[in-house]
């Protein structure tokens, strides 16, 4: 499985991108997905979830209210809905997917995921 990751861009505090994550290759439908930011100098970081079955989307508490995950069923894609911007939201963001579904208290940790998109690079300025 490849993924995609693209959307990112330079944006201004306060403004607002939506970073989506397209799946080739051996595809499966998108159902279990995670993103993932790595800033300079800090470690990867999780940053919102969800997952086949549970209604409940899942996000790092930095991002609560200002991020929205979701998926477009008819294009297999991903969503990243990112408003409110913020300078610390500076980063690169990953997608990842997983075949089966992640037990919930896993879904924050990396090693948790199979496949990893290349990922966009979001740059918010003052």
């Amino acid at each position: 499985v490849q993924l995609q990751a693209s959307g990112g861009g330079l944006v201004q505090a306060g403004g607002s991108l939506r970073l989506s994550c397209a799946a080739s290759g051996h595809t499966f439908a998108i159902v279990n997905m995670a993103w993932f930011r790595h800033a300079p100098g800090k470690e990867r970081e999780f940053v919102a979830a969800i997952r086949r079955g549970d209604p409940k989307a899942y996000y790092a508490d930095s991002v609560k209210g200002r991020f929205t995950i979701s998926k477009d069923t008819a294009k297999n894609t991903g969503l990243l809905q990112m408003n409110s911007l913020k300078l610390e939201d500076t980063a690169v963001y990953y997608c990842s997917l997983k075949a089966n579904c992640p037990i919930s208290s896993a879904i924050g940790l990396a090693d948790t995921w199979d496949y990893w998109g290349q990922g966009t690079l979001v740059t918010v300025s003052s």
